[in-house]
């Protein structure tokens, strides 16, 4: 198997998991299969795991190993498989959400403001909609949510405008030539940040991110048996929101009941704190420095402004959050 990338906190995930040597477990996002191997080295030969990847790429990773079913699926499709394996329980669930080094690395794939390449950003390359479909065809509402909500621009009116205005003259086909009519947006100094935050914006819809999160968090109660645990890493901001508001409602919806007292009735009860990756991995992890920066400037206090403006190169600094944090179902807390 080629490792693509190294696995982000990787200890603290099995840890998290707890891993029960007869248990059958789902890695929601194999990637490079780092956390699935960790987790099939714990257990026995009774133990299960089912891993999910839509990327291709990620698929031809996969572990030889009897006990492990890799599926080429998005994770939003987690009851189907489970079923169509006659799984009725699982005793953890761990979900790495977000884009991985490999496919920020990759030139062909358009992910990243570093190459010049085709506008893609699609995570399975099987799918229809693509980054240059989503710039070149969005009505002008469209983009304009796209930018505000999923990039959190301010100037998101602006950046709209000139998309609509140049794709009239000239179809918008590369990541240069995106990045370059809006180039008059921003300067020097912040383009790092802006550029990174439009094609986070372009990708979560391409992809439909935010919604494929929604649902597993969803589906994943009604699969853990009691005492199962629930694993969740996030780096930005809006990944972030979800998995909090998760932890809070034990759901997405507003009908989350309560008892007499006015505690709401939640399936998942929230276990220690959050945990963010620490300095020493930050600086052996190279081969995740993009996953893992993506948490320097909001957690590492002991960077200095030079190490920023170091790592600034890599494109990369705009991205805000890397959280991690874990739950068990709410009954035989051990």
């Amino acid at each position: 198997m080629e490792m693509y990338h190294k696995p982000v906190l990787l200890e603290e995930s099995i840890i998290g998991l707890r891993i029960n040597p007869n248990g059958i477990y789902v890695d929601a996002t194999f990637g490079g299969g780092g956390h699935s191997k960790e987790i099939l080295s714990q257990l026995n030969s009774s133990g299960r795991l089912i891993a999910f990847d839509q990327d291709q790429d990620a698929i031809e990773n996969k572990l030889l190993d009897k006990r492990l079913n890799l599926v080429k699926s998005n994770f939003k499709y987690l009851s189907n498989y489970l079923n169509y394996f006659h799984i009725k329980k699982i005793d953890g669930l761990l979900a790495d959400f977000g884009i991985s080094s490999h496919q920020i690395d990759s030139e062909r794939r358009g992910f990243s403001t570093r190459f010049d390449s085709e506008l893609d950003m699609r995570m399975n390359n099987s799918q229809k909609t693509d980054a240059k479909e989503v710039i070149n065809d969005y009505k002008k509402d469209q983009l304009e949510y796209i930018f505000k909500n999923l990039g959190e621009l301010k100037n998101y009116r602006k950046i709209t405008h000139i998309i609509i205005s140049e794709r009239k003259n000239k179809e918008i086909k590369s990541t240069n030539d995106l990045k370059n009519i809006l180039s008059s947006l921003t300067n020097s100094k912040e383009e790092n940040k802006f550029f990174a935050k439009i094609f986070q914006a372009i990708r979560i819809e391409v992809n439909d991110e935010l919604e494929v999160i929604k649902t597993l968090l969803d589906k994943s109660s009604k699969y853990l048996k009691k005492g199962g645990r629930l694993v969740c890493i996030s780096y930005h901001s809006l990944e972030d929101r979800l998995v909090k508001k998760f932890i809070q409602n034990g759901g997405f919806r507003n009908e989350t009941s309560s008892d007499l007292y006015g505690n709401k009735n939640l399936n998942l009860i929230k276990i220690g704190k959050m945990i963010t990756p620490s300095e020493n991995e930050i600086l052996i992890n190279t081969s995740s420095r993009i996953n893992l920066f993506r948490g320097i400037f909001r957690f590492l206090h002991s960077f200095s402004l030079q190490d920023a403006r170091y790592f600034s190169k890599f494109n990369i600094c705009g991205l805000e959050f890397f959280n991690f944090i874990f739950f068990q179902t709410s009954s035989s807390l051990t």
